[in-house]
């Protein structure tokens, strides 16, 4: 047996941490814009976890100005935090 089959058969080192969702359910973002996907304005909120989908994780998300829910992946989404007014809409940077 070589060293790889023998990594391939026990798994990821011991102390590594498979990648998992960065947000959760309840959770207010923003959509980050894009040419190819057009989205109302505002916060959202998730309203699942999704598997991933090409290597990327999705969510399903929800604004209250539109009566459906949009299916993103993590890398259009910003986490939504309190601004230094105490207001919400301010993007995590």
């Amino acid at each position: 047996m070589t060293t790889m089959d023998a990594q391939r058969r026990s798994g990821p080192p011991a102390g590594s941490v498979a990648p998992s969702h960065v947000f959760h359910v309840g959770d207010a973002v923003l959509l980050r814009r894009s040419y190819l996907h057009a989205a109302a304005a505002g916060v959202y909120h998730v309203t699942a976890t999704l598997p991933p989908s090409d290597g990327q994780f999705q969510y399903r998300v929800r604004n209250e100005d539109e009566r459906h829910e949009r299916v993103v992946t993590q890398d259009r989404m910003e986490a939504v935090v309190a601004g230094k007014r105490g207001t919400l809409g301010t993007p995590l940077s």
